[in-house]
């Protein structure tokens, strides 16, 4: 008897978490979603392209910063991935298509051209990236996402000035 009880309680309990989960995905708008789904691909992206820079990169300065993105995007992402997991939001496993044909290109972008080829895509993901959390961080309406946004904010501007600093040095431009 003491078991069944056990069990009936335990179903109980996960139906009403699940139950919540969804309700709390329902209550949050689409543009939270859209932002929370929208940033977790392009961290994604980030990861990967830090990835590629740190083999593929030919200046040090271009492997450092690779290295960069992936401790500082994986950090965020696995924050994201709590946030989002807490309000009942989906993520999907892989990038979108758009972060994944970017990774593509990188994967076909001869040696040579690597370190001015990255550093030109990373200033201008850097710059859209700062414009959606600062939008983001005034606009969501979940207290939570929109802490998340202005806490990783100054990160990504940072990010931005790394970015136009070492396209510089490697003559990609940087702004």
């Amino acid at each position: 008897m003491k078991r069944s009880t056990f069990i009936m309680l335990f179903v109980a309990v996960f139906a009403i978490g699940g139950a919540m989960s969804a309700f709390a995905a329902e209550k949050l708008g689409r543009k939270d979603k859209a932002f929370v789904t929208k940033a977790a691909s392009a961290g994604m992206m980030e990861v990967q392209l830090g990835q590629m820079a740190q083999q593929n990169g030919q200046s040090q300065e271009v492997k450092d910063f690779g290295s960069r993105m992936v401790a500082d995007h994986t950090k965020a992402n696995d924050e994201l991935k709590q946030l989002a997991q807490t309000k009942g939001i989906s993520l999907a496993e892989s990038m979108d298509r758009k972060d994944k044909k970017m990774v593509d290109k990188f994967q076909k972008v001869k040696p040579q051209e690597f370190d001015k080829e990255y550093m030109k895509a990373m200033v201008k993901d850097h710059q859209k990236d700062v414009a959606d959390f600062r939008k983001a961080s005034k606009d969501v309406k979940d207290p939570d996402i929109q802490a998340f946004a202005a806490k990783t904010l100054p990160i990504l501007e940072q990010h931005l000035q790394q970015a136009q600093e070492v396209a510089k040095k490697v003559g990609a431009g940087g702004k």
